[in-house]
């Protein structure tokens, strides 16, 4: 009996990313990876490639409803595609973002709202934006038992008020801003998201915090990073924001095959044989004589009356 020398190690099956998992990322300084998703596809292949954590992002306004921002977006919009992603994802850490005016009115309203992304869509936690005057509404939805990501800097929620453009850059605002970062870790943060500020800043509120910062545009210094996947994939054209690092450019091949596919249209190329299901010969010619039956019910026109 012959023994195998060099038997196959079936490979270890990734096992489910969670809150803790992530904060032992930083007590380990192993940078988290995060991307946002929106569909079950993007889901099935980003959970697939690995990545850490999948954000189902109120982004989904711009980069897959056509809005101008994300105000327009609503609960239910949200909770459609968050649903969609946790039937693709099975071992990311899935965190849903809480739209413009589904936290703001109330605690109680915030924490209803972030117990239906758990309850409902299939998240793992929820995100939220917002410093020092989140912090009672934070603390109420931890309570409840739903882990919860901050998210300061560049808060697209509050465009009408601060503009899409960089936060955090001079003294005053930077030291608001570690305040309001030490105030959410105090409210039970599990992790904060900080967008496009100095990459100094960043790096320093992530070395006073305890719990992990997920960086977009504010440098190398944070935790982990995070980008819009379709700023990544290059599928998003109305703007690049300049921390983005295109990675394909999947727009331009998109155009490419459409074009293709319009031509072989055209010129009747598609569909060839291979694309085309038959019947028989045998059946063919039953299908005639039943159709030139006497008994049978014209279906088809004389050509002549044609």
């Amino acid at each position: 009996m012959s023994v195998d020398q060099n038997p196959v190690t079936p490979p270890e099956e990734r096992k489910k990313v969670t809150v803790r998992h992530v904060q032992a990322m930083k007590t380990r300084h192993e940078p988290i990876s995060m991307l946002t998703a929106y569909d079950y596809p993007t889901a099935l292949v980003i959970d697939q490639a690995g990545i850490d954590i999948i954000l189902v992002g109120d982004s989904l306004g711009m980069v897959e409803l056509g809005y101008e921002s994300t105000l327009p977006v609503t609960m239910d919009d949200m909770l459609h595609h968050c649903r969609a992603v946790a039937r693709g994802a099975k071992y990311a850490l899935l965190v849903g973002d809480m739209p413009f005016m589904s936290y703001q009115v109330s605690t109680n309203e915030a924490v209803r709202n972030a117990g239906r992304f758990l309850q409902e869509a299939g998240m793992n936690a929820i995100k939220l934006e917002g410093g020092v005057e989140r912090a009672e509404t934070i603390r109420a939805i931890v309570q409840t038992g739903i882990p919860v990501m901050g998210h300061l800097g560049l808060t697209p929620q509050s465009v009408n008020q601060l503009g899409f453009r960089p936060q955090g850059r001079d003294a005053e605002a930077a030291y608001k801003l570690l305040e309001d970062a030490l105030a959410l870790q105090e409210a039970g943060c599990f992790s904060l998201v900080l967008e496009s500020i100095p990459g100094r800043l960043a790096e320093l509120v992530s070395q006073e915090l305890v719990i992990p910062t997920i960086g977009i545009g504010a440098g190398v210094g944070c935790d982990g990073q995070v980008l819009v996947t379709h700023d990544l994939l290059g599928l998003f054209e109305r703007f690049t924001p300049k921390f983005v690092k295109r990675y394909a450019n999947l727009s331009s091949e998109m155009r490419q095959a459409f074009s293709e596919y319009k031509g072989d249209v055209k010129s009747r190329a598609f569909p060839a044989e291979q694309h085309t299901v038959e019947m028989t010969d045998d059946e063919w010619r039953c299908l005639e004589e039943k159709l030139h039956s006497p008994t049978s019910k014209s279906l088809i026109q004389d050509p002549a009356v044609r």
